[in-house]
């Protein structure tokens, strides 16, 4: 588990960085028809405000987690609730919420399972981090390759 947090905590580290690059190569799209980093990291922050919020308060042993949201309209709701949000607020929020994430799932027991949306499937906290990992990679992924065309 702690190769898998130290992973999703290092995330910070790299969003961090983004504070060094001007505010309109942040607000621009990474390509023509998708996000900005500014949204990119917003998109972060959103998930981990929910999985802070809904998720990880209800990882006991056998415990049913509600399903994730519905993708699209979890984004939508992202983008409309940080919309008057400076890159330096949602930058400084990720952080934040990153963190306490970070702590919270690493003061729970590594024995208990659960399931999500009433799936077979069980998951312990280290496997679900996993997800957000691969999520987080995803998405940094993009915003290098953003930064790799601007050299």
């Amino acid at each position: 588990m702690n190769k898998t947090l130290s992973q999703f905590e290092k995330t910070i580290d790299t969003i961090l960085d983004l504070k060094e690059i001007s505010e309109e190569i942040r607000t621009e799209p990474i390509k023509e028809g998708k996000w900005s980093i500014r949204e990119i990291v917003g998109h972060l922050y959103y998930w981990d405000k929910f999985n802070l919020e809904k998720m990880v308060p209800l990882m006991v042993q056998d415990a049913d987690l509600p399903k994730f949201p519905d993708h699209d309209e979890h984004n939508e709701e992202a983008m409309t609730f940080l919309r008057d949000y400076s890159v330096e607020t949602i930058i400084n929020n990720f952080v934040v919420t990153r963190k306490e994430l970070t702590e919270r799932i690493s003061s729970l027991d590594e024995d208990v399972r659960f399931t999500i949306g009433g799936g077979k499937r069980k998951f312990s906290a280290e496997s679900f981090v996993k997800i957000f990992v691969k999520h987080d990679a995803h998405h940094l992924k993009q915003i290098s390759e953003k930064l790799h065309t601007l050299k």
